[in-house]
């Protein structure tokens, strides 16, 4: 993973950054021991998460407890200006919910109008084809 840090080809939005300082505190010293690149929200990022956010159909703040919160809007929005994939470990939701504000980043990113790949961490290490021992 480092390497992939060093390279510049494995990035995090700040709000992301933000979230993982929040909750697992080592990673995040790990990822600035590193020295990760951390991608900031510019205007087209937050025009593009209004865009999502209206596609989901989340009106003022209300957004569902279920499902994408403003920071995942965030995330995917600076996901898909990037162009590169998006790694999330959040729960796949093999039955797509009825109400759109209840579907999680991977579902949002999935959508036609969204597009942005989505994989969860395990996968990425697997497409890394890297052998630990």
């Amino acid at each position: 993973m480092a390497k992939e840090v060093a390279a510049g080809s494995l990035v995090i939005p700040s709000v992301a950054f933000e979230e993982v300082e929040h909750k697992t505190p080592e990673c995040a010293e790990w990822l600035k021991d590193n020295e990760i690149e951390r991608l900031g929200i510019t205007n087209s990022i937050l025009q593009d998460a209004k865009r999502i956010k209206s596609l989901i159909g989340v009106v003022g703040d209300n957004y569902h407890s279920k499902g994408v919160g403003e920071n995942d809007l965030f995330i995917v929005a600076t996901a898909r200006a990037h162009g590169g994939d998006l790694i999330s470990d959040e729960e796949r939701q093999t039955n797509l919910p009825n109400e759109p504000r209840k579907k999680k980043i991977p579902a949002v990113c999935a959508m036609r109008e969204i597009s942005v790949p989505c994989v969860n961490f395990l996968e990425f290490i697997k497409r890394s084809n890297v052998i630990f021992r």
